[in-house]
C-alpha cells in the first residue's frame, strides 16, 4: 500500500509512519504504514500505474545488470496474469478502502486534534451505535454451545438460510424458501458470486453511475464489460429509465440498483422500482438489487423491496446483516433469489450459485448459527434507535452542507448512511480536483473524505452522516474553515463559467 500524499510530488523517501484515529473516546487501531515515493503521484491513469509494476524477473534481471539471479540459469516466471493485473489495478482505482487509506496518508498525524472518518459507513466504533444486546447474546449462546465449530455447507446451514428467508419474505407478496438463499461472507463476496455467474464472453452487465466501486472492480476481473446508467441528482438520484434502452443490447445480462442508495443516500418510490422492472422485463434481462441499507430509511419514502416485482422480472437481492445491525465485522450476508416463477432454476442459475460457493469461502459458522436468534430476538427498539440517530445526524449533515459556499447537496438523504454533495471549485483557489480536495482537507484539518472519482463522479464527494453528532458538527466546521481559507477572491460569475473562460 502507498502511503505517500496523493497531491504531493514525487519524492525518493521512504519512512515508517502510525496513525490512531481517535474521537469520542474511541480509538481505531494504531496503523503502520510504510512509504516508498519514488514513482509517480497516486492516482496516475491506468497506462502510468501497469508501468509502474515490473515483474519480479524482469526486476531480478535490472538489479543484475541484465544478468544471471543468483548464479541460477532460470528466470523466475512470476509475472501476473491479465486477470490478476486487471483485477490488482481495478483493486487500486475502484477500491474506496484503498482510496481512503491514500487520502488517510495526507493527514499530519502529528497534528493536536483528531482524525474525523466521514468518508465510510461503519459507526460501530461509536457507543451510540452499538448494535443491539440481542444479537451479542446470540452470537455468545452460539459460540459457547459447541455446535457450531464445524465447516457449514457451502451454501449456508439450513436454519440460517430458511431463518433469512422467513425474514425477507414477511415484506414481499410471495414466500421464499430456504433453497432461495445463500449464505455468503458479507455482502462483497455477495457481490463477488453474481457478477462473477453472470459473465460470460462478450456479455456486459449495466451499472449506476454513480455507484458502489465493488460491482465495476468485480466485473473488470470477470472481463465483464461495464455500461453505465447515469442516476439524476435533480430527480432525487433516479435511474435515467429513458436511456436505459439505448444503452442495453442483445449481450447485457443484468442491471445493478442499489437501493436505499449508497452512495447517494436516496430511497426509490414503488412506482420508480415498477418502471425498472418493466424495463428489464422488455430488454430481457434480470435485476440485481443491492439492499445492504434496506429498511434504514427516515425520509419520505418508505423502503420497498425490489423482489415485489418479482412477478414481473427475476431478481438477484443481495443483503447482509452490516448496515442494519451496525455489525459489518460479522461478515454475513446473503443473495436471495426472488423468483417465483423460477425462471433462475430453469437457466441454471441457482446452480452456479451453489457450484461457487461449494469452492469459496463461508461465513464463520457460529455467525450463521446465531442468525435465527439475531433475526427473531432483535427488538424494534434498537432498530427505532438507529433510524432516530440517522435522522438527526442527516440533518445536521444536510443544514451543514447547505452552510458551506463551496459545496451543494441536490437532494436530502432519505435513506443510507451517505449524501453526495458536488464541489464548487470555480470558487475555491489550488484545488484542481475531488480527489485534490480529500487530500489537502485530510493534510489541513484531519476530516477525511470520499472523492466522487472512485464512485464515477469526478468533482463530486461522498459524506457520511453515520457518525456521532458532535464528531459530525466539528467534521462540518473543518469543511467550512478548509473552504473560507481557499476561497478565490474574484471567483468567476456564471456567464464566464457557461462559456468556458476560466
Amino acid at each position: 500500500m502507498h502511503a505517500s500524499c496523493c497531491c504531493a510530488p514525487p519524492e525518493s523517501v521512504s519512512h515508517t509512519r502510525r496513525i490512531s484515529y481517535k474521537y469520542s473516546g474511541t480509538s481505531y487501531p494504531t496503523r503502520t504504514t510504510t512509504t516508498t515515493s519514488s514513482s509517480a503521484p497516486e492516482f496516475t491513469n491506468k497506462k502510468q500505474s501497469m508501468a509502474m509494476a515490473p515483474t519480479t524477473a524482469a526486476a531480478a534481471a535490472s538489479s543484475n545488470g541484465g544478468g544471471e539471479s543468483d548464479g541460477s540459469s532460470k528466470e523466475w516466471r512470476l509475472t501476473a496474469p491479465t486477470r490478476g493485473g486487471a483485477m490488482a489495478a481495478a483493486g487500486d482505482k475502484m477500491s474506496i478502502r484503498a482510496v481512503r487509506y491514500k487520502i488517510s496518508a495526507s493527514v499530519d498525524d502529528r497534528g493536536p486534534r483528531p482524525v474525523l472518518p466521514l468518508a465510510h459507513g461503519d459507526p460501530s466504533v461509536f457507543p451510540e451505535f452499538r448494535t443491539a444486546a440481542e444479537a451479542e447474546d446470540a452470537v455468545a449462546d452460539a459460540l459457547r454451545s459447541g455446535d457450531f465449530n464445524c465447516y457449514p455447507a457451502g451454501v449456508g446451514l439450513p436454519a440460517a438460510r430458511r431463518a433469512v428467508a422467513d425474514h425477507l419474505s414477511r415484506d414481499l407478496p410471495y414466500k421464499l424458501s430456504s433453497d432461495d438463499i445463500f449464505l455468503t461472507a458479507g455482502g462483497t463476496q455477495a457481490i463477488e458470486v453474481v457478477i462473477s455467474i453472470l459473465a460470460q464472453p462478450g456479455t456486459n452487465i449495466l451499472l449506476p453511475r454513480p455507484g458502489y466501486p465493488n460491482y465495476e472492480a468485480r466485473a473488470a476481473f470477470n472481463n465483464l464489460e461495464v455500461r453505465h446508467i447515469d442516476l439524476i441528482p435533480e430527480k432525487g438520484w433516479e435511474i435515467d429509465l429513458n436511456s436505459l434502452e439505448s444503452i442495453a443490447d442483445k449481450n447485457t445480462t443484468a442491471i445493478v440498483i442499489i437501493n436505499p442508495n449508497n452512495p447517494c443516500g436516496n430511497v426509490y418510490t414503488y412506482e420508480h422500482l415498477s418502471k425498472v422492472a418493466e424495463v428489464a422485463r422488455k430488454l430481457g434481462i434480470l435485476v440485481i438489487t443491492d439492499e445492504v441499507y434496506g429498511n434504514l430509511v427516515f425520509g419520505s419514502s418508505p423502503f420497498v423491496p425490489m423482489g415485489c416485482f418479482g412477478h414481473i422480472v427475476p431478481i438477484l437481492t443481495i443483503g447482509s446483516l452490516s448496515k442494519r445491525w451496525i455489525v459489518p465485522g460479522w461478515r454475513l450476508g446473503w443473495v436471495a433469489i426472488c423468483d417465483p416463477k423460477k425462471t433462475l432454476q430453469e437457466t441454471k442459475i441457482a446452480t452456479l450459485i451453489t457450484n461457487f460457493l461449494n469452492v469459496s469461502t463461508d461465513p464463520a459458522t457460529f455467525i450463521q448459527g446465531a442468525l435465527p436468534n439475531i433475526l427473531k430476538n432483535t427488538k424494534e427498539e434498537f432498530f427505532k434507535r438507529i433510524i432516530d440517530l440517522l435522522t438527526e445526524t442527516s440533518d445536521i449533515c444536510y443544514r451543514g452542507i447547505k452552510d458551506i459556499k463551496c459545496i451543494t447537496c441536490p437532494h436530502k438523504p432519505e435513506g443510507s448512511m451517505f449524501v453526495m454533495v458536488k464541489l464548487n471549485l470555480y470558487l475555491l483557489e489550488g484545488i484542481h480536483d475531488d480527489v485534490d480536495f480529500c487530500c489537502q482537507l485530510a493534510k489541513e484539518e484531519s476530516v477525511i473524505l470520499c472523492p466522487g472519482s472512485v464512485l464515477g463522479m469526478k468533482n463530486w464527494v461522498r459524506i457520511t452522516f453515520a457518525i456521532d453528532s458532535s464528531s459530525l458538527l466539528d467534521g462540518l466546521e473543518r469543511i467550512k474553515s478548509f473552504c473560507q481559507r481557499h476561497k478565490k477572491k474574484n471567483p468567476l460569475n456564471y456567464i464566464e463559467i457557461v462559456l468556458g473562460l476560466e
